[in-house]
């Protein structure tokens, strides 16, 4: 035993340590990270990856938000007792029968001419024409929250969109035709139209040129609107009910916004100069408030957002047909066949 001890022992003793070999490491170690470069893959190599079905780039749909910041709570806006004519201005365009507010100091109006007019409110000068896409008269007019302005063509059948006074076609209707049109607060549009055999009318939301609903029976399977090439302006409530004006069935059909009918209002009577009610254009205000154009009674009337009537707005209107309102609640009148706007204050 002790022979193997002393054996191991001197082995021991005679490893010698290479310490001085390891002390000249580097201070410090830099590790290099590697490049990635992407290359192009283009429509051909694509297709070999991927097969051969179709990529459908989806057309991209332009938001507009509302910017405008209220910091402090506005007082209860209520009707005056007696409605004043502020300004009136004189278009010259024959047949006026659509306005709407560019913003506070400017208005486009529309009628029986192929071009489609900008006006100062408070000059009532002419500011700009433009002339539609295919020759004809558009049928109604509206401007978006982002401030484009938009016509339906119902010969065309097309809706159209003017940017910087470029024309896009944005819808193109197949067996129907648009009548009128709106902007609802998410950015959609809402078209009326009739069937080219004049057999059928409906609403239709468009998310961009993509349909998104469609709005024509009653819970009972009965049709909301009248059929036929009659005139019908359409709305969105603050509450998001969609309000149409439907002239042949002389009523304003309100739906909330997934279709369900709410009411329908046929007119107060009896009316200024008791003839039938013959709605037409049609607006909304800040308090929800639906105004239309009454045709028949030179009058405008007003009612809430139940459909409770609440008073008429003469004024000395004479044949009203398209409305708007701006964003301080001044309602503007299209009277057709005066080829006048006014604008009338009715709150207070």
């Amino acid at each position: 035993m002790d022979s193997i001890d002393k054996a191991g022992t001197s082995k021991v003793f005679s490893i010698r340590f290479n310490v001085d070999k390891y002390k000249q490491l580097p201070h410090k170690i830099v590790l290099s990270s590697p490049t990635f470069t992407p290359g192009r893959i283009h429509g051909e190599q694509f297709r070999k990856l991927f097969g051969a079905s179709s990529l459908t780039v989806p057309s991209l749909v332009k938001s507009c938000y509302n910017m405008r910041i209220t910091h402090q709570k506005s007082p209860i806006k209520q009707l005056l007792d007696e409605p004043e004519t502020v300004t009136t201005i004189y278009t010259g365009i024959p047949y006026l029968d659509s306005v709407t507010c560019l913003n506070d100091e400017e208005i486009w109006t529309s009628g029986d001419d192929i071009t489609i007019k900008l006006f100062s409110i408070n000059r009532g000068s002419l500011l700009k024409s433009i002339t539609t896409k295919s020759g004809n008269s558009p049928n109604n007019i509206i401007v978006t929250k982002c401030g484009d302005l938009i016509y339906t063509d119902y010969l065309d059948k097309t809706v159209n969109n003017v940017e910087n006074e470029k024309i896009e076609e944005v819808i193109r209707l197949q067996n129907w035709k648009p009548n009128g049109v709106c902007s609802t607060s998410s950015g959609d549009l809402l078209v009326i139209m009739d069937s080219d055999d004049d057999k059928q009318t409906n609403v239709v939301r468009y998310s961009g040129s993509t349909e998104m609903e469609k709005i024509q029976f009653d819970e009972i399977g009965k049709p909301l609107y009248s059929s036929g090439p009659y005139y019908k302006y359409i709305t969105e409530n603050k509450n998001q009910d969609i309000c149409v004006s439907d002239s042949k069935a002389e009523a304003v059909i309100v739906v909330n916004q997934a279709g369900k009918l709410r009411f329908r209002y046929i007119g107060n009577t009896p009316a200024p100069k008791k003839k039938s009610f013959y709605p037409l254009g049609i607006t909304t205000d800040s308090l929800s408030h639906i105004l239309t154009a009454d045709n028949n009674n030179d009058c405008v009337h007003i009612i809430d957002q139940d459909g409770q009537f609440l008073r008429y707005i003469e004024c000395g209107l004479c044949e009203p047909y398209g409305l708007c309102t701006d964003t301080n609640d001044n309602l503007f009148v299209a009277q057709i066949e005066l080829k006048l706007v006014k604008k009338i204050k009715y709150l207070k």
